[in-house]
């Protein structure tokens, strides 16, 4: 049974249109507060958001909608969304909200749900929300009224949380890292966690004003971050998302290291630390290179659909620990229950310190294919996948590489995207052939 609101991740759009408007959030608010208040006893929910100035409106009516169907709230403010799950975990609530559009741009916004376990709901709780989305809104009795209050101390929690996930005989002393948060979610815990664990930290995209988040900056612009790592000759640079649960990094050349290397280097030294349980999940859009280099360490890898709920799925499935995507939303299962960039970020500098090596001599045990992904942009949502013209030129690109490559088409779960993608072993080919697809999609987009 499909759902009407919930996708991949959440629900998801601009501010003030379809489902991202107070009087839905209203009704949201409620519909989960009538399912989670149904498990019996007085129920808390936990109340998250990233820096985006929309978050304050989108709080407060998800706040009076659980408040009216009896469930108590706790506000976090703006924290990270893993710590959201971190938090959700600990206290034992009910549930967690997240109110975050990601590393979109702060027109959007979103929200997210995690259960009482740090996890992403599962289906069934998603399709009760949405029965009572489709029902009128009532209020309970007075006396039963939800109560709110804020957590004071949840920001010195979730350091605390991630601090404790790095080796406790390592240190980071001696390491000069730049930090770019986005102007997000990690900008006031982020720079705490490094710090305080021995780096020597200097920081951009620490300075949200509600606008610019992820402008220009943070894991989806590291052009910043790769100046300033130059310019202070730092070790590296860690550059997170809007809300804080995907990385990615830059060598102390400014070269960018992206969620397929990161994921290669902590497998790799957990593997030859003999801490690999199991193999390594990653996406249909991981770069074959690293599909490649895990072989050849005996490591098993297979490939879920493109979305972090896929990677979870994959490894609760097998019973693996390890799994990421190329965007850089890596999950450590032994380590926490969600994609953490600040714990994901740790793993990869315990391999540093432990080993003695730099980022890039890390890198190099993992060789990417050229791969070129653009992005088609739909008026409307269309499905266009299956159209003969479309399926013609997916055909045609496949046979002129000949095996030598791969090709994806397939649309965003976040946003009204087709991501076209070509790989190959010829960086110059990949590059034509990627255009030559993407032009035939956008001819039946216009027709």
């Amino acid at each position: 049974m499909s759902k009407k609101y919930f996708g991949t991740d959440g629900i998801r759009g601009t501010v003030g249109k379809g489902e991202i408007t107070p009087a839905f959030m209203l009704q949201l608010g409620w519909a989960a507060g009538k399912v989670f208040a149904g498990e019996g006893g007085r129920q808390k929910i936990l109340i998250g958001k990233d820096t985006r100035i929309s978050g304050y409106m989108f709080e407060s009516a998800l706040e009076a909608g659980l408040s009216a169907a009896g469930v108590d709230v706790v506000l976090l403010g703006p924290m990270p969304t893993p710590g959201i799950a971190y938090l959700t975990r600990t206290f034992r609530a009910c549930a967690g909200i997240v109110i975050s559009a990601s590393h979109n741009p702060y027109q959007d916004n979103g929200i997210k749900f995690f259960s009482t376990e740090g996890k992403k709901l599962p289906d069934d709780i998603e399709h009760s929300i949405e029965h009572y989305l489709a029902q009128p809104m009532d209020t309970v009795p007075s006396d039963r009224i939800g109560k709110t209050r804020k957590l004071e101390d949840s920001r010195g929690r979730y350091i605390e949380f991630c601090k404790g996930t790095f080796p406790r005989h390592l240190s980071l002393r001696g390491l000069r890292v730049v930090l770019d948060c986005a102007n997000g979610a990690t900008y006031s815990t982020a720079p705490s966690v490094f710090e305080e664990l021995g780096a020597e930290v200097v920081t951009i995209g620490v300075q949200p004003d509600g606008l610019n988040i992820n402008l220009n900056c943070g894991s989806t612009h590291p052009e910043a971050l790769q100046k300033r790592v130059r310019e202070v000759r730092a070790d590296l640079g860690i550059a997170f998302d809007g809300d804080g649960d995907r990385v990615v990094m830059v060598d102390h050349d400014g070269d960018v290291v992206d969620g397929d290397e990161l994921l290669y280097i902590i497998a790799r030294g957990r593997h030859q630390a003999g801490g690999l349980a199991g193999g390594v999940v990653g996406t249909l859009m991981s770069n074959f290179g690293l599909e490649l280099a895990l072989q050849q360490m005996g490591v098993d890898f297979t490939r879920a659909k493109v979305g972090d709920r896929y990677v979870m799925e994959q490894l609760d499935a097998r019973g693996w620990l390890l799994g990421g995507e190329s965007s850089g939303h890596i999950v450590c299962l032994d380590k926490t229950t969600t994609g953490d960039g600040i714990v994901s970020a740790l793993q990869v500098l315990a391999v540093m310190v432990e080993q003695e090596k730099g980022l890039s001599d890390l890198r190099h045990g993992m060789t990417k294919m050229p791969q070129k992904m653009i992005n088609v942009r739909l008026p409307d949502k269309r499905d266009i996948m299956g159209h003969p013209s479309v399926q013609g030129a997916v055909k045609d690109v496949e046979s002129r590489l000949s095996g030598r490559g791969r090709v994806l088409l397939r649309p965003s779960g976040t946003e009204p995207l087709i991501r076209v993608m070509v790989e190959g072993d010829d960086a110059d080919e990949v590059a034509l052939l990627c255009q030559h697809l993407a032009k035939s999609v956008e001819a039946v987009i216009s027709a």
